[in-house]
């Protein structure tokens, strides 16, 4: 099945993908930083990597935290971390909507029309027997 994948570049230094924004989710459904990057395969140092470079690029924090102890701590979005989702969510929802009718088009053409022996790079790929 082909998926559309959105990514937002800001800058050079800054962007906005459905990784961090799977991570947001994470952190939101796990209750903490730690529990959402296990959740995700990630090491904890790179999905704090990962937020503080949403929280640079939007000049506030995108998640909450509180410290441990007896309370317990743990993680949270904060107001513009929920709309930094919700409206990246949205995103990804339209575009799929508009562009459907051409990514079906594509895809009936998948496997027809290359030249035999010739399909796009793979050709030059290709393994030889030996």
């Amino acid at each position: 099945m082909t998926r559309l994948q959105l990514r937002l570049r800001f800058s050079e230094d800054h962007s906005l993908g459905p990784g961090k924004v799977q991570l947001l989710e994470a952190v939101q459904t796990c209750g903490s930083i730690s529990a959402a990057a296990r959740s995700m395969e990630m090491a904890y140092r790179h999905a704090w990597v990962l937020i503080d470079d949403l929280n640079q690029l939007f000049g506030a924090p995108v998640i909450a935290t509180a410290t441990g102890g007896r309370a317990g701590g743990g993680a949270r979005l904060t107001p513009l971390g929920e709309e930094v989702v919700r409206r990246f969510r949205s995103m990804e929802r339209r575009a799929e909507r508009a562009v459907a009718a051409e990514v079906a088009a594509l895809e009936v053409r998948i496997g027809r029309g290359a030249p035999s022996g010739r399909r796009g790079t793979q050709g030059a790929t290709r393994r030889r027997s030996r």
